[in-house]
């Protein structure tokens, strides 16, 4: 009896199962590509507003725990990482859905309510702002004077002036 398991620990050691690398650089760059957001990616306009840089490092992440994973379960004697490539994959699965509901739908809603806003056909505030060249220039003042094809006010004698207000409403 002895001798039999002399002969299958021998065995078994000889067998070593490989360290599976796929699912262990999958997690870093999947834990990469959420905390580089906050942290450096954040403070860039164009992926501040749709993390262009950090979906494809979760998804690549994604995909090498997926290989590792499919590894460890086709070849259990080979590759190692069944159970506890299974809990990281779920873990880093759960991180990235969290990342992307906390970006596409929590942060939509960060924003104070803004009671004070202007409304739709609402009649806009009189106000004074520079123009271009640091010139004031009052909304009244536009809305009263005649039409100028080439933008200077109160030169034309056709139709009077409209104006176009864009409301960027954020924080930044």
């Amino acid at each position: 009896m002895e001798i039999v398991f002399g002969v299958e620990r021998r065995e078994a050691l000889k067998m070593k199962r490989n360290w599976n690398w796929a699912i262990w650089v999958g997690a870093l760059v999947v834990l990469g590509g959420v905390l580089s957001y906050p942290l450096f990616f954040i403070r860039i306009p164009a992926l501040r507003d749709f993390p262009w840089a950090n979906l494809p490092l979760i998804g690549l992440g994604l995909v090498l725990i997926g290989v590792g994973m499919a590894r460890a379960f086709r070849q259990p004697s080979v590759f190692r990482g069944r159970i506890f490539g299974s809990v990281l994959g779920a873990l880093m699965l759960a991180l990235a859905a969290l990342f992307c509901y906390g970006i596409f739908v929590g942060a939509r809603h960060v924003l104070p309510a803004s009671p004070g806003a202007p409304q739709v056909g609402q009649t806009a505030p009189d106000f004074t702002l520079p123009d271009s060249k640091s010139r004031p220039v009052n909304l009244t003042a536009i809305l009263n004077s005649p039409f100028a094809p080439n933008g200077e006010v109160g030169l034309g004698t056709g139709p009077t002036a409209g104006v176009v207000l864009i409301f960027y409403r954020g924080y930044w």
